[in-house]
């Protein structure tokens, strides 16, 4: 869909159900999260409709009634066959006005079965999206890399593949290709090759990805991790300079980098960023970028990202250490990071201060907070640091190179029989060295 100005912009009809689970806090703050991420696709919301129902299972997740009353804000019947006498009339919490024009696409913030969007189609006479199409659209185009790229694939189509089954598809309204099943059957047998295909492609990618991760195993590596637009991007274009992408949207960055922090130290210390997280992470999204996310699995410490002037960040974290939790990170040692703290207002930094004593509060737009965050980045690599005296012969090939690569020099002598160097380095990497040069 290529947007070319706002008028031109689809216009969305967002629902979300509240049942007994949830809050009406939780549900209005994951519907303004749904409103945000519609807005990242270049859709302009033009209402928002909240309603209470026992669970999201009937055949359409809304009671009869208001299906009837939000069909006509897409000009639809709100008509499913039979479907609405079945249904549990629900209680309608929340209305925000539309805008004179009728909605072109209607949006609900729950999963739905294939059968619910084949239903709600039919009612509304316009495309029907749920909160995981939406999540892996945006992934799609966002999606830069070979790897984000197939990981991204890989989970559209095992979404795409039951709501094939459910709706049908081109090939069985082609004539001279048999029965709508065989049809059907044709497309199925087609994606299932497609996704053995790419998870060979992907399969073979992450091998390569491994063996420099494999490499950099003995470096000291910092992993950015938090919520979708906490500023992860941000930071790390400040602590390393680098033309990393920064923009202001949900899931503007899917793929990892690694960079040196800048000014480089001895040894180097790597920053990674990583894909973020957001609540309701369709599963197989999470799966197919556990390669990505193993960057945070193989770092020595976790930065965890928050924006402080989001009063939902205590919850957003909740969900960064569940899908952390499900990758396999744990027992990493971590920082928090309050971010953004020229939105905070003075007094609810004083606050913040007092919750999180151990926390960086913090702007990475502050150049004197960027050093204050790298200084404390260089005492955790350096606290369980030894001092050690090496004595190099002029002989020995490769053993300085690899001292200046993973270790801090704190003074150089050079002697008749070779470099008398003062270094501080990690007990694991000095044992190590001396294996390898029989010191």
């Amino acid at each position: 869909m290529n947007i070319q100005t706002k008028a031109e912009r689809p216009r969305a009809l967002l629902i979300a159900i509240k049942t007994p689970k949830q809050t009406e806090l939780e549900t209005a703050e994951s519907l303004a999260e749904l409103a945000r991420l519609v807005d990242t696709l270049g859709f302009t919301v033009m209402s928002q409709h909240t309603q209470r129902m026992p669970s999201t299972s009937g055949a359409t997740a809304l009671g009869a009634g208001k299906l009837r009353e939000l069909a006509k804000l897409t000009g639809g019947k709100g008509i499913v066959g039979g479907a609405e006498e079945e249904l549990e009339e629900g209680e309608l919490l929340a209305t925000v006005e539309p805008v004179s024009d009728l909605a072109t696409v209607v949006v609900f913030d729950c999963e739905l079965r294939p059968s619910q969007l084949r239903h709600l189609e039919a009612a509304f006479g316009v495309e029907v999206l749920d909160r995981t199409g939406v999540i892996i659209e945006i992934f799609s185009r966002h999606a830069k890399t070979r790897t984000a790229r197939l990981q991204v694939e890989i989970a559209r189509l095992n979404y795409v593949a039951p709501r094939i089954r459910e709706t049908g598809s081109s090939s069985e309204r082609q004539a001279g290709r048999g029965s709508g099943e065989s049809a059907l059957e044709t497309e199925r047998r087609s994606i299932r090759d497609q996704l053995a295909q790419l998870k060979r492609e992907l399969a073979s990618l992450q091998e390569g990805q491994s063996k420099h991760r494999s490499q950099r195993s003995e470096q000291a590596c910092v992993a950015l991790v938090g919520y979708t637009n906490a500023g992860k991007s941000s930071t790390m274009r400040a602590l390393t300079g680098s033309d990393v992408l920064v923009q202001d949207k949900l899931f503007a960055t899917l793929d990892t980098t690694v960079r040196a922090m800048k000014p480089e130290t001895q040894p180097r210390i790597l920053i990674s960023d990583t894909v973020g997280f957001i609540k309701k992470l369709p599963h197989d999204l999470v799966a197919s970028f556990r390669s990505t996310l193993d960057e945070a699995l193989n770092a020595s410490l976790l930065l965890y990202i928050v924006d402080a002037s989001d009063p939902t960040f205590r919850n957003q974290l909740e969900v960064v250490d569940e899908a952390l939790r499900e990758v396999g990170v744990k027992d990493t040692a971590s920082l928090l990071i309050l971010n953004k703290a020229d939105k905070v207002e003075p007094t609810q930094k004083k606050l913040l201060q007092r919750e999180f004593p151990e926390a960086i509060l913090m702007s990475a737009k502050e150049i004197n907070d960027i050093s204050i965050l790298r200084e404390s980045i260089l005492q955790f690599f350096e606290k369980d640091m030894q001092e050690e005296e090496f004595l190099i012969p002029y002989a020995t090939e490769g053993a300085i190179g690899e001292i200046r690569a993973s270790m801090r020099v704190t003074k150089e002598l050079f002697e008749e029989n070779g470099t008398r160097l003062f270094v501080r380095a990690r007990p694991e990497l000095l044992a190590a060295f001396k294996r390898r040069y029989s010191l």
